[in-house]
């Protein structure tokens, strides 16, 4: 059987560079490479059909719509959503977030309510739920992390009460690398009736990802950390939240009549995309979850566990190195410090052999100050 990974730079440009051949990228957690599929397929749209979407009867407006609703149905087949209007594009993980923070906590939520989140979130699922918390007099509980780097589920079943309106976590931590039990904390969550979001910026583009078989109620995630452009992603809500909630942006196509006191709004997905979309993005999001189907999820998975292990092995081999994330079960991404170098320093060094890494806080202030860590490196 043919390695799928053998020639796999040969797919991306950016490495076909005589200069940049050698580069070896290892800062995929923060954004993705495009392959030539994905730069094609936007190239395409420009130069072949560029026009609004939904708003034009004429032919290139026609095949931009087209080409737009193709890949929302392609991104609800990779995430298996129960249908294409449970999709809606946004401009991110953060934008998504944001949608349901701003929206679920002014249908739903009442002064003294509680929303629980983790230690370890990424600050796109922690500040978006501070600026709610103020905004509608809401507390944010917070469950801790063990030393191992894994959830600590008592602390969880701690924090549920009658106050609880909603869980925020992560999938998989963008330092940590620990994949949660998301599964079972969904059902744990759903026995208390309530509901969870979850941040799928680093678990959606590295292993398969089932919303029907987790029963999510929402997932966030970013198309350029899998292969796709910047300022494209999507927010997955189940049909009746969706059908629900307000939508947090006024403008052109998320409205059905205007009336000079008020609004009717349109019928999903298009209620939560006011104003021109990323057509392009979403185009090119949809040639990426095509490349990423070719390879498959599960080989992509399987390749990422055994290079980690290599790399785990390594690092523990070198006298200074401290690796943060024990977890049992845990994703491609690994974090590391090395006693007496700060990771600016460390960063560049390996960026002036070829390797380029992440150095910093990781958008991760309140984990890094739980494991007392300073900053990282990934």
């Amino acid at each position: 059987m043919q390695d799928p990974f053998k020639n796999i730079k040969n797919d991306f440009p950016i490495f076909n560079q005589s200069a940049e051949n050698n580069i070896i990228y290892m800062d995929n957690a923060a954004t993705t490479q495009k392959p030539t599929a994905v730069l094609d397929a936007m190239s395409n749209y420009y130069s072949s059909c560029n026009s609004n979407v939904f708003r034009a009867i004429h032919r290139w407006g026609e095949e931009s719509t087209r080409e737009y609703e193709k890949a929302r149905r392609q991104i609800a087949g990779f995430i298996n959503a129960k249908e294409s209007c449970e999709v809606i594009f946004t401009s991110g993980t953060t934008d998504g977030i944001n949608l349901v923070a701003s929206s679920f906590c002014r249908k739903h939520t009442s002064p003294g309510d509680e929303i629980i989140l983790t230690e370890m979130e990424h600050h796109s699922n922690i500040v978006p739920w501070q600026i709610a918390s103020e905004q509608y007099d809401l507390s944010l509980k917070y469950v801790s992390v063990t030393d191992r780097g894994e959830l600590d589920r008592e602390s969880l079943s701690r924090l549920w009460s009658k106050k609880t309106k909603l869980l925020a976590l992560t999938h998989m931590s963008n330092v940590l690398g620990t994949i949660n039990p998301v599964k079972a904390i969904i059902q744990e969550a759903h026995s208390h009736g309530i509901p969870v979001l979850l941040d799928g910026a680093q678990s959606v583009p590295h292993l398969p990802v089932d919303v029907q078989d987790l029963d999510c109620d929402f997932l966030a995630f970013s198309g350029h950390k899998m292969c796709a452009p910047t300022g494209i992603g999507v927010l997955y809500g189940k049909k009746q939240f969706l059908q629900e909630l307000p939508p947090c942006k006024g403008g052109g196509e998320m409205i059905r009549n205007v009336y000079p006191d008020h609004s009717e709004w349109n019928s999903l997905p298009h209620k939560f995309e006011a104003g021109t979309p990323h057509i392009a993005g979403a185009i090119g999001l949809g040639a990426a979850v095509t490349y990423l189907n070719r390879i498959g999820m599960d080989t992509i998975q399987k390749k990422e566990h055994e290079l980690t292990a290599i790399l785990l092995g390594g690092l523990q081999d070198i006298p200074g190195i401290d690796i943060y994330g024990k977890a049992e079960k845990r994703g491609g991404i690994v974090c590391f410090t090395r006693e007496g170098t700060h990771s600016h320093d460390l960063a560049q060094y390996m960026d002036s052999r070829g390797i380029a890494l992440r150095a910093g806080h990781h958008c991760a202030h309140i984990l890094a100050r739980e494991l007392e860590a300073g900053d990282f490196l990934i």
